[in-house]
C-alpha cells in the first residue's frame, strides 16, 4: 500500500450557525492548516498515488480566500470541512483541519481507510 499526505494553509472566513450563543456566530477568519491523507494499492500510470498539484487545486484552489458559508453547502465547522475534503479526492481516506493552534478536527472515512495505520 502506498500513502501520501499533502499539507496546506488556507485563508478563509466563516460564520457558524449554532444552537447556542457564541462569538463564532459572527463572521471571522482563520489561517486553516489542512492535511490530506491519501492511499492506493497501486500507483497510477504516472507512478503516483495522486498528484499533489491536483489535491491543492481541488481544495486550496476552491477554498482559499473565500467565504466558506458561500462555498460549502453545510455549516462550515472544522469537522464538516474535514469530511467534505475526503469526499473531494477519491484516494483521500483522512483529513485533518486545524483552525487554530489548539483546535483540530480529524475525519476518517472508515470505508476508504480499511485498516490504515500509516500516516
Amino acid at each position: 500500500m502506498y500513502y501520501v499526505s499533502k499539507r496546506m494553509e488556507i485563508s478563509a472566513c466563516h460564520q457558524l450557525k449554532l444552537s447556542y450563543e457564541s462569538k463564532c456566530c459572527n463572521m471571522h477568519g482563520h489561517n486553516w492548516i489542512v492535511t490530506i491523507y491519501c492511499k492506493a494499492k497501486e500507483l497510477n500510470s504516472d507512478g503516483m498515488v495522486c498528484d499533489f498539484t491536483h489535491i491543492k487545486q481541488s481544495i486550496h484552489g476552491y477554498l482559499d480566500h473565500g467565504n466558506l458559508n458561500e462555498l460549502l453547502p453545510f455549516n462550515p465547522t472544522a469537522e464538516n470541512i474535514a469530511k467534505w475534503i475526503t469526499e473531494q479526492i477519491p484516494q483521500c481516506y483522512k483529513a485533518s483541519v486545524q483552525e487554530s493552534e489548539d483546535n483540530i478536527a480529524v475525519y476518517v472515512n472508515d470505508e476508504k481507510a480499511d485498516g490504515c495505520e500509516a500516516l
